[in-house]
């Protein structure tokens, strides 16, 4: 899997009702849905209520942030 194939999937995907999984610290996991709102470069951006939140690309491929499509 690599930063390409992560992108267009997102990309693909746009606009869709996402969950978001962060994996932080001390085995703490936020958790958030929203709509996947804009893609860019490095980052993507979520939609959650009113706020928007971004992630990379990169903490994809590493696991940190895990996407599940709803």
């Amino acid at each position: 899997m690599n930063i390409n194939f992560i992108k267009d999937e997102i990309t693909r995907k746009l606009n869709s009702k996402v969950s978001i999984s962060v994996y932080g610290l001390r085995n703490r996991v936020n958790r958030y849905e929203g709509v996947l709102y804009k893609v860019y470069p490095n980052i993507f951006t979520v939609l959650i209520g009113n706020e928007e939140k971004s992630f990379t690309y990169r903490d994809v491929i590493t696991g940190e942030v895990k996407i599940k499509y709803l």
